[in-house]
């Protein structure tokens, strides 16, 4: 997703031959992300037949070469202004990023989505000059390669690309400031066999107003519907989706194939961000997709949806708000955050499985010393340092960890802090404040967290030069930047303390 809907991952259902495949967004903006190739085995024990990359990651990428999932690769909104510039530039893109995976590794790559919701209200118009040059650019490069037949290409925007003027789907139209460049966009995918994607978030609508009913939210039918016509909503998310279609149908574009690239509930990082929402919302998406149930301008013709995500990023921008980085279904080490019937194989109670071989750090915490007082003048300081460089954002109020006492909301910042740094040497000390501890300090929602070994999980290749060229290992670097850059500070921790 991009602002209030920004993005790592996401899960689908879509039919074919009578068999119900899932599909999940994989998000990589994690400190201790779990390494590819465990990925690939949750992803094929949990049945996910089809997978979103925002971005091309060569480990990514070779780890789901001859896997049986199918790919839709993403391209940040950072490349389409050389993209846009240079077919060139496009020709090498796809080259080395689809043809080389495609060929050598065995990547089964259906789409290329250009861009992320380019065209969000809070990116003042950056990428309107460069989103549909860049397209066209990648479709001329897919041609040149041959894999114009094999993969298509769609831009992933999000709902506010379109408005009703009479407050019920009906009254669908695109934005007026984006009127023509849709049009040509829309029309240039049709042409080209590629879907229009779209991002839907119910929850985001609740976010974002106070007095936004709760029950239109999800799908168990509300006491006061929408009333458009002869038709009556009972979820935002078909009256958000309908409003598209009838947006399509006005410009002459009523068959075009749309996927729902994006919707999803968040569990953590805001009092509506909870574990019991999280499963109501996505275990009714899942069923009416099972029924292969339509809306009521397509009831026929049920879009592809995908539910976002798959695993929690802690080190997403929390921007848009805490939530942000709470999306996944399952935690980010792979473990389950709450049940979901899948179905899967046909079977009626068939719920997800967590990741195994998953190998973590020593079973050790950082927690305020007991001996410690709560009015120590360097409590404060220490407690702002450990989440300047680590995820605290379950500490806010409503949020899973939002009802600590002073001292264990001090404990959930060290410790947050001294996992993130790889419990390196010299990472619990908060001006005599803190204190290791075997016993899991834990309580009710709230989870300490021992983090992922990733040392001990290492065993990635580095880069080659062609692969960075392009700069398709950023997210590897950054990682790297980021690690090295708290242990500096670990150093100065053990020179002055904090």
């Amino acid at each position: 997703m991009g602002g209030l809907g920004y993005l790592v991952c996401l899960l689908s259902l879509v039919w074919g031959e009578g068999v119900v495949g899932l599909a999940v967004n994989w998000g990589t903006r994690s400190s201790h992300p779990l390494p590819p190739e465990i990925v690939v085995k949750l992803l094929k024990d949990n049945g996910f037949d089809k997978v979103k990359l925002f971005e091309a990651e060569a480990p990514v990428l070779r780890a789901l070469g001859n896997s049986g999932i199918q790919v839709m690769l993403g391209i940040p909104n950072d490349f389409l202004a050389p993209l846009a510039a240079s077919v060139d530039y496009a020709i090498r893109w796809v080259s080395q990023n689809v043809s080389t995976y495609v060929s050598k590794y065995g990547v089964d790559i259906r789409y290329i989505a250009v861009g992320n919701e380019p065209f969000l209200k809070t990116y003042k118009d950056t990428y309107l000059r460069t989103t549909f040059p860049a397209l066209r650019n990648i479709q001329a490069a897919l041609i040149k390669a041959g894999l114009g037949p094999q993969v298509k290409v769609t831009v992933p925007l999000n709902a506010d690309v379109y408005e009703t003027v009479s407050s019920v789907p009906s009254g669908g139209d695109f934005r007026s400031d984006i009127h023509a460049l849709m049009l040509s966009i829309i029309k240039f995918l049709g042409d080209n066999g590629g879907p229009l994607t779209i991002n839907i978030y119910p929850y985001l609508s609740l976010y974002a107003d106070p007095h936004f009913p709760i029950d239109f939210a999800f799908f168990s039918g509300t006491s006061t519907p929408v009333v458009d016509g002869s038709i009556s909503y009972t979820n935002v998310f078909e009256a958000n989706y309908d409003t598209l279609i009838w947006a399509l149908e006005k410009n002459g574009f009523p068959s075009l194939p749309v996927i729902i690239g994006e919707v999803g509930w968040p569990t953590d990082g805001d009092s509506d961000a909870n574990l019991q929402y999280a499963q109501k919302f996505n275990q009714g998406l899942v069923d009416r997709i099972i029924r292969g149930q339509g809306t009521p301008k397509r009831p026929t013709t049920p879009p592809e949806v995908y539910l976002f995500g798959l695993l929690d990023e802690d080190i997403k921008s929390v921007d848009p708000g805490n939530f942000e980085r709470h999306w996944g279904v399952f935690y980010f080490d792979g473990t389950l955050k709450y049940s979901l019937n899948t179905r899967l194989n046909g079977k009626s109670n068939n719920t997800l499985v967590p990741a195994k071989g998953v190998r973590y750090l020593e079973r050790r915490w950082c927690i305020m010393a007991p001996e410690a007082s709560i009015t120590d003048p360097n409590l404060e300081d220490s407690i702002k340092y450990a989440c300047s460089y680590a995820d605290c954002t379950s500490l806010g109020y409503g949020s899973s960890c939002g009802r600590l006492d002073t001292r264990s909301n001090a404990s959930y910042a060290f410790n947050m802090y001294f996992q993130t740094v790889n419990q390196q040497k010299g990472s619990c000390q908060f001006s005599n404040l803190s204190v290791l501890t075997s016993m899991d300090p834990s309580q009710d929602t709230c989870r300490f967290q021992v983090m992922i070994d990733v040392g001990k999980h290492e065993t990635r290749p580095p880069p080659t030069s062609s692969s960075s060229s392009l700069h398709n290992d950023l997210p590897i670097t950054h990682h790297l930047i980021f690690v090295l850059f708290l242990l500096f500070f670990i150093n100065i921790i053990n020179i002055y303390g904090v």
